[in-house]
């Protein structure tokens, strides 16, 4: 059997309890070593079998997961976050399905909510912004016609971009020229959760230059919005005029 497990954003003790469980019962792991803490493949057993994916291809990868289901291994292919988000885990799971291998997907946290977490924000502030967008700004990896960074910037809405930090000068202007003030909050984290963890405020201008100071060009998320601004309005659900299923208003 075949478990697909996201490992959190990179403190140990924030992959799920399920994703723990499987991680100590695997024959193999197979993990993302450009990404996931190695301190995590301390909850493996003495004699699991370790593979770091960082320097394996797509191929490479499906022969050890063959092989370790000839000999009934469970394997864990441990990702990053949670694999749903810039995993890579499809084509993984296609070619297990060709081969009649099942699987299964544990969820993780992802790494923008370990952003917001060591921001102390929230991306759904009330009159602010309802709508969150995750994106990454098209580098050697393109993005689909209509997801440019300046067509997203239109909607002014909370944007965290991932895999982006060593492209922040274009896509500074980008933000700017789709729709975001130059003047608008933002804020670079690094490493959201590691021991090594670094936030840099920011605004919208200013991220390039802010990116060169602090000496980051990768493994680090860039959050835009007001969400990180002072003003909003407070919520509905706890207004004491507002009538709910489980309190009556107060007037």
């Amino acid at each position: 059997m075949v478990y697909f497990v996201g490992a959190g954003p990179g403190a140990p003790d924030l992959i799920t309890l399920r994703g723990k469980n499987l991680l100590e019962n695997a024959d193999v792991i197979i993990y993302a070593g450009s990404l996931v803490n190695p301190a995590l493949l301390g909850f493996a057993k003495a004699n699991c079998e370790v593979y770091n994916s960082a320097v394996m291809t797509l191929d490479e990868v499906i022969e050890v997961i063959k092989s370790a289901e000839n000999s009934l291994k469970t394997v864990i292919r441990l990702h990053t976050g949670d694999p749903s988000l810039y995993g890579a885990v499809r084509e993984q799971m296609d070619r297990l399905t060709a081969v009649n291998i099942e699987f299964e997907v544990c969820p993780g946290v992802s790494s923008f909510c370990a952003a917001a977490a060591s921001l102390k924000a929230e991306y759904t502030l009330p009159g602010i912004s309802q709508t969150v967008i995750l994106t990454r700004a098209a580098g050697r990896t393109p993005v689909p016609d209509g997801e440019s960074i300046r067509l997203l910037a239109a909607h002014k809405a909370s944007m965290v971009l991932f895999l982006s930090a060593n492209l922040l000068e274009k896509t500074s202007e980008d933000l700017i020229s789709g729709g975001y003030p130059g003047e608008t909050p933002a804020a670079i984290v690094y490493k959201a959760s590691w021991q090594d963890e670094k936030i840099v405020p920011t605004t919208v201008a200013e991220l390039a230059k802010s990116a060169a100071e602090n000496n980051i060009n990768k493994t680090a998320l860039v959050c835009v919005g007001n969400f990180l601004g002072e003003n909003y309005n407070l919520s509905k659900l706890y207004s004491a005029d507002f009538a709910t299923l489980y309190r009556e208003a107060k007037l």
